[in-house]
């Protein structure tokens, strides 16, 4: 791929000077695949010109002289990057994706190459820490078990094969990212009428207008998108669509898929991944994949995790077999379904919860418009953090992207995008990245503020009205915005613990998770709803519904997270023969994932199901034996939103000094220093299980049926 013209100024992704690109945003307007590799070589060029320099002799070991010249250059290399890694997770193109791919390897070559050279290593090592901010010091010790775990301390033939290992398994996660996208991007089953009894009638119109496009008139386009696939799995009436949609969606990407998604089997992606993860564990001296993981963790060895884990399964297991109990025997007597199966549970378990509280989700729905959710969230933020979110403008990807600036004091410490709607080409799921960090920059001693995106994959608007949102959808956004908010509000001015920077994996999901729980509270849903067709808020009695049905199934819930969670570790703590060649595959992980069902599950799953085939979380996502960071941190996230139900005001509203000790304590303060030193400054105390159970109705009691 060539380029016409050499003039920086006509590629996107490359600084034009760097003091006005440190406040600059991605131009994400004019970003073309042909613009990625001309702009990634001369960056990779800059930045290794710059280890050069660094590495030099006479170079001194200095913090801010290394900053200035070698962080400098990284930084804009990892921002072009981001830049196009973020374009190929929300926009994703055949031209795109060539690109990517033939970067891909020329980036991970520079950051291998980068982290493990010896000569850097050398420099970090005699920097005098006495020399050092407390935030410097920080950065720097991380930095230095950066160093460990990216291969600089081996030597020869084995620096050599960790630095293949880290290009093939680059590789591997992204075609594991393309198997996944375009299994679900494929399938499609174009359902009669008569098929589709049940679904509610905002997804049949979406889906009808589908079918419209491919010509299919009369006919309903489903879909393994989300909005489309889970109201299906919870309405549908007819067990055979259910059926044929599921069985669909827990093979996407593996040997049981149907003609469509064959093409894109990921087991051979797993297993050589696997093996790879194994053999760098060896390589850095550990017994398994999970050690390494767990080194720069909260929880310090692969046994305490699977004992946190086997732990909540016992707590949970009672509590899950109630739930299985009510749902066989509801299923009997109310549906007449004798002996169901895993594609009828999600319908049986909606239509338990409509009966049992009086409500269903597509009724709920109809008060969550996304743009007067959005409204809410934006408030209990402004509230709890004294800060304003107003609309800005920025270059972006999709006309449906939103861009808003941080407001305080009159200041903008911060901005974000937002990109809502499912569509084809955009990875599933949800999350939140960043554009930049915070950093006082040292080269042009300027305050670079903080970037981030947010991103959904939320059902779109249909027939000129606003999107709407279900109430697990709502939890998502405050999800995504906990994220973001920790990114945004930190006051910390060393780039590398800054934000989400430098915080420990299995703790960076507090500040989302602890989000989660403003969407329970009737001031803020009130505040945030507005019925789609007359503009009422959700009234008292349907959210007294919801919030009493919050824990319906939280045990099933638990179990089924302990389950992926618990899958994960010890598919990283499988242990290979250090004789073994290179190469070897790890014992068969469906035969694992039969195992922890056994041990975990309380509903049977079908010997055809390939749900590990689609676990981005660990094979593509940074994840890899990290998964029970969901369950670790909301034990973290819990326990911090006791905090303010304890200092509640006599009115219902929260503490403003509790919302800025967690603001001053947690938010601010990235990772300057360890989380369970950032709790214990918040909450006087270390993190308790008991808020957690409580929270989940797993307390010492059953909650009445």
């Amino acid at each position: 791929m060539t380029q016409t013209t050499t003039d920086t100024t006509a590629n996107p992704l490359l600084p034009t000077n760097t003091d006005a690109d440190s406040a600059s945003l991605p131009a994400f307007d004019r970003i073309a695949p042909e613009h990625i590799e001309p702009a990634l070589e001369q960056l990779i060029a800059r930045a290794s010109a710059a280890l050069e320099t660094v590495t030099a002799p006479d170079f001194p070991a200095d913090w801010n002289a290394l900053a200035k010249t070698l962080d400098t250059a990284t930084e804009a290399l990892g921002r072009a990057w981001g830049a196009v890694s973020h374009l190929s997770s929300v926009a994703d193109s055949p031209a795109l994706r060539a690109a990517f791919n033939a970067c891909l390897p020329k980036i991970t070559e520079f950051w291998t190459r980068l982290g493990a050279d010896e000569r850097l290593y050398a420099k970090y090592k005699a920097i005098d820490p006495a020399s050092l901010t407390a935030e410097q010091r920080q950065a720097h010790a991380n930095a230095l078990r950066g160093f460990v775990l990216s291969g600089a301390e081996l030597q020869g033939a084995d620096k050599a094969r960790f630095a293949a290992i880290q290009e093939r398994s680059a590789a591997l996660g992204q075609k594991f990212s393309e198997n996944t996208l375009d299994a679900t991007d494929k399938w499609a089953y174009y359902a009669s009428s008569a098929e589709v009894s049940g679904i509610p009638s905002d997804v049949l119109q979406a889906a009808q207008a589908a079918a419209q496009k491919d010509d299919k008139e009369g006919f309903y386009k489903l879909t393994l998108k989300i909005p489309c696939y889970l109201p299906v799995m919870q309405f549908a009436d007819s067990s055979a669509l259910r059926e044929k949609i599921y069985r669909a969606y827990v093979t996407r990407a593996s040997d049981q898929a149907d003609e469509s998604g064959q093409p894109f089997d990921n087991r051979a992606v797993i297993e050589e991944i696997l093996a790879l993860r194994q053999e760098e564990a060896q390589l850095l001296g550990y017994d398994n994949f999970a050690q390494v993981s767990l080194v720069p963790k909260m929880a310090k060895s692969p046994e305490e995790v699977i004992a946190f884990l086997r732990d909540l399964a016992t707590r949970a297991r009672p509590f899950a077999e109630q739930d299985v109990q009510d749902l066989r025997e509801f299923a009997r007597t109310r549906l007449h379904i004798d002996n169901p199966q895993p594609w009828d549970w999600t319908y049986i378990s909606e239509k338990l919860k409509e009966e049992r509280y009086a409500f269903n989700e597509q009724e709920v729905k109809q008060y969550f418009t996304a743009p007067k959710v959005l409204q809410g969230l934006f408030a209990i933020i402004e509230k709890l953090f004294s800060v304003q979110i107003v609309p800005d403008k920025a270059p972006v990807w999709h006309p449906a992207v939103q861009f808003y600036a941080v407001q305080r004091n009159g200041q903008t410490p911060a901005q974000f995008y937002l990109d809502q709607p499912a569509r084809t080409g955009k990875r599933g799921g949800a999350w939140m990245d960043d554009v930049r960090s915070r950093w006082l920059r040292p080269d042009s001693g300027q305050l670079q503020t903080p970037v981030a995106h947010m991103v959904c994959n939320f059902a779109d608007g249909v027939d000129g009205k606003p999107a709407l949102l279900t109430h697990d959808d709502v939890i998502t956004l405050f999800h995504e915005s906990g994220h973001a908010l920790h990114h945004m509000l930190t006051q910390v001015q060393e780039k590398d613990v800054s934000g989400i920077n430098g915080v420990e994996w299995d703790a960076v999901e507090l500040p989302s998770q602890f989000m989660e729980n403003f969407c329970w509270e009737w001031d803020v849903l009130r505040g945030m709803s507005a019925h789609v067709d007359t503009g009422e808020p959700l009234p008292r009695a349907l959210f007294d519904k919801l919030v009493a049905a919050k824990n319906f199934q939280a045990g099933m819930q638990t179990l089924r997270q302990v389950e992926f969670a618990l899958f994960d570790m010890l598919l990283h703590t499988q242990t290979q023969a250090k004789t073994q060649p290179s190469g070897a595959v790890p014992s068969d992980y469906l035969s694992l994932l039969a195992q922890v069902r056994e041990e975990v599950a309380v509903l049977p799953s079908p010997a055809y199901n390939r749900s590990p085939n689609t676990f981005s979380h660990i094979f593509a996502g940074g994840y890899a034996a990290g998964y029970y960071s969901y369950k670790w941190a909301e034990v973290l996230s819990a326990d911090a939103y006791a905090a303010f139900e304890e200092t509640q005001n006599p009115d219902g509203s929260h503490s403003i000094s509790t919302g800025q000790r967690y603001l001053q304590e947690i938010l601010e303060r990235g990772g300057s220093r360890s989380t369970l030193e950032n709790f214990i400054a918040f909450r006087g105390r270390e993190p308790q299980l008991d808020a957690l159970l409580r929270h989940q109705g797993m307390a010492a009691t059953r909650r009445a049926a």
